[in-house]
């Protein structure tokens, strides 16, 4: 069980902003820096919520830790600027880590999951294959999820501007949802509650509020996620890592979801 300690005052997650017809709610993007045994390794632009998540989900999606056990500690370090997540792990990720840490920079934007690798030969690495066969969910499950996402996003009630990742049984019943105002965090976020709780990653499917895009499919399938929907279009590249890692994917179209062929599934 990973030890968190929480230091200081947590910046706000929504702030007001007054415009010419009254007052906007707002969501608050503040610097979170991910510190490994005293390295260094990335600073992300997220919304300040749900820190212990982020820090398990984002841990496990770039690989610097393969599960939950790996990480001994992660002590929180928040003020009204920012935070700081400074992680205990096993020293023999020590070395892995190292690696992954010439391959980016230390800034990632809110905007774009992939900002900062500096090796384009990293976006067309072999994904883990997920299913032998498609994962199908019908439509009505589809729906009922979608329906639901309002009522798992209270800071997008107040902002009608963050994304939303959540995780759904296959009949359509959201479990777990999380929000930032970068929909890859989001999904982090989401990782990183699922991973805490013990939730089953290839019994249900991912829904997004956005667009899938590659760094969707690459969080999923590294996560053993097997079937993705998204609120949006796929992007070409999504739908071609899809069909690498044999994800299900499905995406809206005029009100109603439909499966996009992705080779084998």
């Amino acid at each position: 069980m990973i030890n968190f300690r929480v230091f200081g005052d947590p910046p706000p997650t929504a702030s007001d902003a007054p415009n010419e017809q009254g007052v906007w709610r707002v969501p608050e993007e503040v610097p979170v820096a991910f510190v490994y045994n005293r390295r260094n390794y990335a600073v992300m632009l997220a919304t300040p919520a749900d820190l212990e998540d982020f820090a398990v989900g984002f841990s496990l999606s770039e690989r610097v830790v393969d599960g939950v056990g790996d990480m001994t500690s992660v002590d929180i370090h928040q003020t009204q600027q920012g935070a700081e997540l400074h992680f205990t792990i096993e020293p023999n990720k020590i070395e892995r880590l190292d690696v992954l840490q010439q391959r980016r920079n230390l800034v990632g934007r809110a905007g774009c999951g992939v900002c900062g690798l500096e090796n384009a030969d990293t976006f067309f690495q072999e994904l883990p294959k997920v299913s032998d066969t498609p994962v199908l969910i019908d439509g009505t499950s589809l729906k009922r999820a979608l329906n639901s996402l309002g009522d798992f996003q209270p800071l997008n009630a107040q902002t009608r501007t963050v994304h939303a990742a959540a995780w759904a049984s296959r009949d359509g019943e959201i479990q777990l949802a999380r929000e930032d105002v970068g929909r890859h965090n989001a999904l982090d976020k989401l990782i990183g509650s699922m991973a805490r709780s013990g939730s089953d990653s290839a019994d249900g499917f991912l829904l997004m509020s956005s667009r899938c895009s590659y760094e969707i499919i690459e969080k999923a399938a590294r996560f053993g996620v097997t079937a993705v929907a998204s609120i949006s279009a796929p992007t070409a590249f999504a739908i071609r890592k899809a069909a690498q890692a044999n994800i299900t994917l499905y995406s809206r179209a005029n009100d109603e979801f439909v499966r996009i062929k992705t080779g084998n599934v």
